[in-house]
């Protein structure tokens, strides 16, 4: 029961914090000042992108909460976002972490908490 609840609160994290990508995509590419067309367009790409994968990689882990969360498929699930997570964090960590702005700097750590989160859900 524990490990239901720790991974829907790993679920909300990631579909939450997906989805806050996606309300500031204008205002980001915005920010970027005067950059060609292309530039702007690849940038908003990226920026939808990594919402769009956050709230996928919750989205899985909430239906398969859902079902039987003990299931071999569930726990490649489980597996499979823990690895996802830590990937991005890594990539954050090189990217993004260097950037002052502090969102930027919380999405290795928002990866990273996560990605523990489903850790402990699968070894309870």
């Amino acid at each position: 029961m524990l490990n239901q609840i720790i991974f829907y609160v790993a679920s909300a994290l990631v579909i939450i914090w997906g989805t806050a990508h996606l309300f500031p995509t204008r205002s980001v590419v915005k920010g970027f000042g005067d950059i060609t067309m292309d530039n702007k367009r690849i940038i908003t790409m990226e920026w939808i992108n990594e919402g769009v994968c956050l709230i996928f990689i919750g989205l899985l882990i909430f239906i398969v909460t859902l079902g039987d969360f003990t299931s071999p498929v569930s726990k490649s699930v489980y597996w499979l976002a823990f690895i996802m997570l830590n990937v991005l964090s890594i990539i954050s960590l090189f990217t993004g972490f260097k950037i002052n702005f502090l969102p930027f700097k919380l999405c290795p750590v928002i990866f990273t908490g996560t990605s523990l989160l489903i850790l402990t859900g699968i070894f309870l």
